[in-house]
């Protein structure tokens, strides 16, 4: 069976949306992710949702290039999250044709989480889009266990948890975990891979996820285990920044490769077979 693969918006080395369109198309992918929104205050984002115009050309785009648009990043859940300012956000995502919005937990207060993550939910089913819970060490949603225990209490049949091999290693979550997650909470997975060494701080955490991971195949982790637990149709983002490797290339020449390591662990070739 041959999984649809996106195009992590972290892998594109930050590309503006027309140019990551164009990239996914020329390597193979499916589907592409979109930054609307940045993951810290002066982060990297594209607000398509300010500029109607610039989405009705990125759709045309799109439909004549044949990719799609499947994760939209990214909404923090912080202890003082209200929907209705994000309504715009969720507008233009669900304008563009995505599926998901990638989801953070920052918020201390699992209760006062749980009951955003609730509002956030009830604002996104009426554009059609699921909101999946990204668990990371770094945050205050750390593992997969704080993640269920929120899904569990949600009880929103648009919810969903990104099983992301960087954390599912970092917060040495078991295959066996990953194998009880209810079917209809997992819309997609990530996958990267990483060294065994953990690093200590949430810092040094995020700074390696945003510039250190490694070509799936290149590292520590147990990726062929983490996907055995995973349905086999299970959409797949790729999601690999690494600063040092892809220097001096192309966007396109990173996600040709990128692409090719992932497909190398999730589709593996029979010995003797060429790729």
């Amino acid at each position: 069976m041959t999984r649809a693969l996106s195009l992590s918006f972290l892998t594109c080395l930050g590309a503006p949306p027309e140019e990551a369109v164009s990239v996914a198309a020329a390597t193979g992918y499916d589907f592409l992710g979109l930054r609307m929104l940045p993951a810290a205050p002066g982060g990297i984002a594209f607000p398509l949702m300010e500029d109607a115009s610039r989405r009705r050309a990125l759709r045309r785009q799109m439909e004549d290039s044949g990719i799609g648009i499947f994760d939209v990043e990214m909404i923090r859940l912080a202890p003082d999250f209200r929907p209705d300012p994000f309504l715009p956000f969720l507008e233009a995502s669900a304008d563009l044709g995505a599926r998901a919005i990638l989801v953070a937990g920052d918020d201390p207060d699992e209760g006062r989480l749980t009951a955003s993550f609730v509002a956030l939910c009830e604002a996104a089913a009426p554009f059609g889009l699921t909101a999946d819970l990204e668990f990371m060490p770094q945050s205050d949603l750390a593992d997969l266990a704080a993640a269920l225990r929120v899904l569990n209490a949600a009880g929103q049949p648009n919810q969903g948890v990104i099983v992301d091999t960087l954390h599912v290693s970092r917060a040495r979550v078991a295959p066996s975990a990953i194998a009880a997650i209810p079917r209809q909470w997992l819309h997609y997975g990530q996958i990267c891979d990483g060294p065994a060494e953990i690093p200590a701080t949430r810092e040094a955490l995020n700074f390696a996820a945003r510039h250190e991971r490694l070509l799936p195949g290149d590292g520590a982790i147990d990726l062929t285990a983490i996907f055995a637990a995973l349905p086999p149709d299970l959409p797949v983002a790729v999601e690999v920044p690494n600063d040092r490797q892809s220097a001096g290339m192309t966007a396109e020449a990173w996600a040709r490769r990128a692409r090719r390591a992932a497909l190398d662990v999730l589709e593996p070739q029979p010995v003797g077979k060429e790729s």
